[in-house]
């Protein structure tokens, strides 16, 4: 999900996207809020939005923006706002940095500021320098006060508060890490590894879709077999606790908590205890999603999970013993009330399956919410341990990968939102900005501009939370992973807002406070031993990537998007600190990209704002252009064949400076299908196509090593190492 357009405002043109333009009093309290009023479109014009649009946006963030005499009112407002505050929500520094917080006190009141560090011990700051500025007059004025941190604070979230005569303030200090390190040994290797769809590579032993034990058995086979050091997977979030399932594995409903999906039953412990009555039971349950492994078929997850589903209830019945349920205990405990809140949401709404909730249940913290999980407790208890296991086999498939001696093992996918009707939407409604879906502006590929429907931070909330929430999303992403990708990291800095009822063109940009979304990752991932992966394709100005850079997270470069001008860019001048392959899973396959099938898919389905033939020529030049590149290294031979021509392009790749490099696995066996096609919904299957070769066959994860495409791709990238 990214965009083309850059994150410059740009100089304003005479009238608005869609609607009439903004006041200058609704102008000055946007600018305010962080919202713009212009921006640059992607064919360099100047735009300006809507005052429909900046108003709705306003509403998002709770301002009160109706007519000029409203904006000016919460102008003043957002400043006293400020002044209101005993010490900030949060303050988030890089270690070493000096910073000042501001304390806000009644003028000449005695105050003392100290700070509790994440390891118990507590230390008094400075004295305040006084006396400091003041606002308003009388009983209601306020001094500001000024509190120097130490540049010696260790990384870590600590706890600021300040104690006056009649008010105690607290709030957080997130001390960063200036850059996300990575091992030196890593950098020297300069690592490899497949990227791939887990739902897509099946096993013999799959029910219908890969799963945790496959994606093990592939970390393994990969280093044994390749000797790759990650395998990089699409995000495995959780979706839906019934069926009908979203097959966008970017459109969860949450992005704190695993999808139990992807469960291999067999390897649960309390298998082995199951009545034999009710190991039958399971036994039959595998039978049909397991009778698709060999199939070409596309995915099918609600038979996937309606079979795992009624083995799952079988197993949560079987006894655990004392030491597993105590892991379990201390699992519930470990993820406190945002478990609590999950495993509520997934019973309320197995329970209210396709039906509309009752409104006292809208309220995650109600009265009425906890009396109906009391009432439901077995089942709010069944989806809990479901997570529990999925968590299990997931840091079993990292701690295998390691072992089997991979440098970086699983790399996994932070998607960049989702469901506006799953359970974060609900368990975090109060830091989510309602009546607003992302998505981007028009661009050459999608000139309507697009809707994602997913529901943003509101960055007001977020902060005065302190960016718990956000913290919490990271910590599980990074919790089982040797290395991270985020999808459009664009949306750390800005995100395009599309009001609920307006068209995708109509939205404005929003900014956010990226130095603090970017150093809790950073903190975060530093203390996993996390690699951070930016998915940052598209237009951008050059000070986000410098930015990125700076803080140690890489970038993304796709062989076919690596341009100056309309030339391509050769290996030796992509960055080096960056991930590196020849495609993703937004394109075809390299097979069906040679041979055109991107074009001709996006005819049939309408999504071309060109002349066909025009696109055609267009593929085709870029197709010539590669294999001139390819030849003049002397990396093809004059009479190829499309083999050929992928291995070649792989070896680009494998000589560009870039620290990670990816291969995906469809480009290992010849699949020529695209897992997922652009600005399309039901017009296209999205994200359910299973791996198969060239000649349109299966290809199971126990034959995937011995392909002979897989054999002579392997041999490729050995040599050009």
């Amino acid at each position: 999900m990214d965009s083309t357009e850059d994150l410059s405002p740009g100089d304003a043109s005479p009238s608005a996207a869609d609607g009439a333009a903004p006041s200058e009093a609704l102008s000055a309290l946007a600018h305010a809020c962080g919202i713009s009023t212009s921006y640059t479109a992607w064919n360099g014009e100047p735009r300006v939005c809507s005052a429909a649009a900046i108003r709705a946006a306003l509403a998002a963030l709770d301002v009160e923006a109706s007519d000029d005499a409203a904006c000016d009112l919460s102008l003043s407002g957002l400043e006293d706002h400020v002044w209101q505050r005993t010490v900030p929500p949060v303050t988030v520094v890089m270690r070493g940095q000096e910073r000042r917080i501001h304390v806000h006190v009644k003028p000449g009141e005695p105050v003392t500021v100290g700070l509790r560090l994440e390891s118990g011990q507590v230390q008094e700051l400075p004295t305040p320098s006084r006396p400091g500025p003041t606002r308003g007059d009388g009983a209601a004025a306020i001094e500001r006060v000024t509190v120097k941190v130490p540049t010696d604070v260790p990384l870590g979230w600590h706890r600021v508060e300040a104690i006056t005569q009649g008010r105690r303030g607290r709030g957080y200090l997130v001390v960063t890490p200036e850059r996300i390190s990575v091992d030196p040994q890593v950098r020297a290797r300069r690592p490899w590894g497949f990227m791939t769809q887990l739902y897509s590579v099946r096993s013999r032993r799959s029910w219908g879709l890969g799963d945790f034990a496959d994606l093990a058995d592939m970390c393994s086979l990969a280093k044994f077999r390749a000797d790759a050091d990650f395998v990089l997977v699409n995000p495995l979030h959780a979706g839906e606790p019934v069926t009908p399932m979203e097959p966008s594995p970017y459109l969860p409903t949450s992005r704190r908590f695993l999808s139990p999906l992807y469960i291999r039953i067999e390897d649960i412990p309390e298998v082995a205890y199951v009545p034999s009555q009710q190991r039958a039971v399971i036994e039959w349950a595998a039978e049909k999603p397991q009778r698709a492994n060999a199939s070409d078929d596309l995915i099918d997850r609600d038979t996937v999970w309606d079979s795992k589903h009624e083995a799952l209830e079988q197993v949560f019945k079987a006894p655990r013993s004392q030491g597993r349920e105590a892991q379990f205990e201390a699992f519930c405990v470990r993820e406190g009330v945002a478990l609590e809140h999950f495993a509520t949401w997934c019973a309320i709404a197995e329970h209210y399956r396709g039906q509309t909730w009752p409104a006292e249940l809208a309220n995650p913290t109600s009265k009425e919410v906890a009396a109906w999980r009391d009432a439901h407790e077995d089942r709010v208890l069944f989806y809990a341990w479901l997570q529990w296991i999925a968590d299990e086999q997931m840091g079993r498939a990292q701690a295998g990968a390691k072992a089997a001696g991979m440098s970086i093992g699983l790399m996994t996918d932070l998607a960049v939102g989702v469901h506006p009707e799953g359970a974060d939407a609900w368990a975090w409604q109060r830091v989510l900005a309602g009546g607003i879906g992302v998505g981007a502006p028009p661009d050459m590929y999608n000139q309507q501009g697009q809707d994602w429907s997913q529901p943003p931070w509101q960055p007001r909330a977020l902060e005065a939370a302190a960016y718990i929430p956000f913290r919490d999303v990271v910590r599980s992403a990074v919790r089982h992973a040797g290395a991270l990708r985020i999808d459009h990291i664009l949306g750390l800095f800005r995100q395009w807002w599309v009001p609920h009822g307006h068209t995708p063109s109509d939205g404005v940009y929003i900014s956010f406070d990226h130095e603090a979304l970017v150093g809790i990752l950073a903190l975060e991932a530093e203390r996993a031993g996390t690699i951070v992966i930016g998915e940052d394709l598209g237009t951008f100005e050059p000070w986000v990537r410098d930015y990125l850079s700076e803080r140690g997270l890489l970038g993304t470069s796709i062989v076919w998007f690596e341009r100056d001008g309309e030339t391509l860019r050769p290996p030796e001048e992509y960055r080096a600190d960056a991930l590196a392959s020849v495609t993703t899973h937004d394109l075809p396959p390299t097979a069906g990209y040679l041979a055109g099938e991107h074009v001709e898919l996006r005819e049939q389905l309408g999504l071309l704002v060109k002349d066909v033939q025009e696109v055609r020529d267009e593929s085709a030049r870029e197709r010539d252009a590669m294999i001139a590149l390819l030849r003049e290294r002397g990396w093809l031979r004059e009479d190829y064949n499309d083999e050929d021509v992928i291995l070649a392009i792989h070896t680009l790749v494998m000589n560009t400076p870039a620290l990670l490099t990816a291969v995906a696995v469809t480009d290992a066996v010849g699949e020529r299908r695209t897992q997922n096609q652009p600005g399309t919904h039901d017009e296209y299957p999205n994200w359910q196509i299973p791996l198969c070769d060239n000649n349109g066959e299966p290809v199971l994860l126990d034959d995937l090593f011995d392909h002979p495409r897989m054999q002579r791709l392997i041999a490729t990238i050995k040599a050009a190492r």
